[in-house]
């Protein structure tokens, strides 16, 4: 019996586009979010990037067809394969703690303002 966290393999052509797909999705929105619909933390996530007025893109693996794929070719690219896998500008941010601390340290807004997806005079949450 495998583990629960282990996954299909999935093929390198499978991989290959999936990252090509991940790619064109971050390059092209100022935020990312690689969510699941039933995740915790993603949801905390979204919230928070809501209240700041952020513009961002939802990717929900667990709706999209090559939604497995996609969070395998996230791994290879990012070290994280874990939900939300969150982007800021092109940039791998991390996950929810990573969003939560850099937004307790101030640090979330003028990265959303560097990537033009808030307003310069958006009120502080």
């Amino acid at each position: 019996m495998g583990s629960m966290f282990s996954s299909p393999q999935i093929s390198k052509e499978q991989m290959e586009m999936a990252l090509t797909k991940a790619k064109q999705i971050v390059s092209s929105n100022p935020v990312v979010v690689f969510s699941k619909t039933y995740c915790g933390y993603c949801t905390r996530v979204k919230q928070l990037l809501s209240q700041l007025g952020a513009t961002f893109k939802v990717i929900e693996l667990d709706q999209e067809s090559d939604g497995n794929e996609v969070q395998q070719a996230l791994l290879e690219w990012t070290g994280q394969r874990t939900v939300p896998n969150v982007f800021i500008g092109g940039k791998h941010v991390g996950g929810c703690d990573s969003i939560v601390e850099k937004h307790q340290q101030g640090k979330l807004l003028p990265l959303l303002k560097d990537a033009a997806a808030v307003p310069n005079t958006s009120a502080k949450v």
